[in-house]
């Protein structure tokens, strides 16, 4: 899936695959804006096995949504930034790009 990609490209990658992939899906099936270590490992293992890619490189992918702002720990709970949670009480699909647009947005603009 990375072979052949640049360090900021891959770890695009890596964000889109863990928030499509791991992350959204275990936010919709849990209906809950917050999720346990534990319930994002069980969720990973099956995604990776699914897809071939390694445990390490969505390990990175989930510490690099924490610093985009996407995800949060709080504890030993992770959560969903406040603005995703319309999206997950509407049951609707949340993409990386709607997702990085909705964080992104300025109170006012």
């Amino acid at each position: 899936m990375l072979a052949g990609m640049g360090k900021h490209a891959s770890a695009t990658a890596q964000r889109r695959f863990v928030w499509s992939r791991i992350v959204w899906p275990l936010v919709l099936r849990t209906r809950s804006a917050a999720f346990t270590l534990g319930q994002y490992q069980l969720e990973r293992d099956a995604a990776c096995a699914g897809s071939g890619v390694s445990i390490h490189s969505a390990s990175r992918g989930l510490a690099s949504l924490q610093r985009r702002d996407l995800v949060r720990r709080e504890g030993k709970l992770y959560s969903i930034h406040y603005r995703l949670i319309p999206y997950m009480r509407l049951g609707a699909e949340c993409g990386y790009a709607t997702a990085v647009g909705e964080v992104r947005l300025r109170p006012g603009a």
